[in-house]
């Protein structure tokens, strides 16, 4: 579905030391970018920007989102095309430690970007990323719209929801000719190899199964919309390719990107998968109080499956294996690349095989019979 977009585009990503930012760096150089990044010091060891070498594939710059004069004078030089947006402070529990760091860096930053774009008018899209957690939760079972209230209990829902706002308002006040088209994108909670991020269940889990102890559950109830990192990755993708197109600013919106409903499952289950994949492992819930976090979360994404024709590719089955494959090929010291690349390469192959199969059978998007959101 994305050809030849990103060939000979230079591209920039924020946040590329981080999980979600190296598989993105990763697979834009496999589309033949020209890819920058910025961010920084990864924040663990090990980490997948160093693990991937990504240093020496992409033009890497390290820069605090946080600061706006070097922020704005470094996108004006680099006169990027695209912009990915995914620096942040991404931890519900770490904002509830340091809640004005969280907001100096997913509020504040955000504005800080969004001026950069506005005096660089090489900038033609920007993708705002922000998450699944920006809504207001009502514990609903049904999958939240992108035309739901924004909201959150904890600071870091709250400040991605503030995020969210601000992109809404330089939309409608700096980018109404259309010239630059600005999106924000809203993912379930994303697993994959190479995430090594304190309080992730996968991360969490694969330190445990190495030392021998059981994995320690905060929440095993609460259902989350699990996916695998391509997932998300392939719908930002595919919405900056969109608004690159001739009158792309009609896909210049909020979007989700979640995965098909069977893979909302619990984290009880989701961590009895991880211990099946493996072979081995023990699971106990903790017996502590806990922070407040959301009890039950999805997505509703039937407006990308209409308008972007993206889908899900791989269950949470298959997100489970491909994780669980990537981490055991690093601790038996594979060449990480190569794992990576393979991964890539069959998420694609996976992707082109379901779009196929799905053509043969419909003749309009999913999701076209019912309504899109806003």
């Amino acid at each position: 579905m994305l050809n030849d977009a990103y060939r000979g585009r230079r591209v920039l990503v924020t946040g590329d030391t981080g999980f979600k930012g190296s598989w993105l760096c990763h697979w834009l150089t496999r589309l033949g970018a020209d890819v920058h990044g910025l961010g920084l010091p990864p924040a663990t060891t090990p980490d997948l920007f160093s693990t991937l070498h990504l240093a020496d594939a992409i033009d890497h710059t390290a820069l605090d989102i946080r600061n706006g004069t070097e922020l704005i004078a470094h996108v004006r030089k680099l006169e990027p095309e695209i912009i990915f947006h995914l620096a942040a402070q991404p931890l519900v529990r770490e904002s509830y430690a340091d809640p004005k760091t969280t907001f100096d860096t997913n509020v504040g930053g955000v504005v800080n970007l969004l001026e950069a774009v506005r005096v660089t008018p090489a900038v033609q899209a920007c993708v705002v990323v922000t998450t699944d957690k920006c809504y207001e939760n009502r514990e609903w079972v049904w999958g939240y719209r992108e035309n739901d209230p924004l909201g959150g209990h904890d600071p870091y829902s709250a400040s991605k929801g503030a995020a969210e706002l601000v992109v809404a308002s330089y939309r409608r006040s700096f980018y109404q000719d259309g010239s630059q088209r600005l999106a924000t994108a809203r993912a379930g909670n994303v697993i994959g190899g190479g995430d090594w991020a304190a309080d992730r269940i996968v991360t969490d889990f694969v330190a445990n199964i190495m030392a021998d102890r059981p994995l320690t559950l905060r929440y095993p109830a609460a259902t989350r919309p699990w996916q695998h990192v391509c997932e998300p990755l392939a719908g930002y993708l595919l919405l900056a390719a969109r608004m690159l197109e001739p009158h792309g600013e009609r896909f210049a919106e909020a979007w989700n990107f979640g995965p098909h409903p069977t893979s909302v499952t619990t984290v009880r289950e989701l961590a009895e998968l991880l211990v099946h994949s493996w072979g081995r492992g023990t699971v106990v819930a903790s017996q502590e109080q806990q922070p407040h976090e959301a009890n039950l979360l999805q997505l509703d994404c039937s407006k990308a499956h209409t308008r972007l024709a993206w889908r899900p590719v791989w269950d949470v089955a298959a997100t489970v294996q491909q994780t669980v494959s990537w981490y055991r090929a690093f601790h038996r010291q594979a060449e990480m690349r190569a794992i990576t690349d393979r991964q890539l390469g069959q998420y694609q192959a996976d992707a082109e095989a379901a779009g196929l199969a799905w053509a043969a059978n419909h003749r309009e998007p999913p999701g076209a019979t019912h309504q899109p959101a806003a």
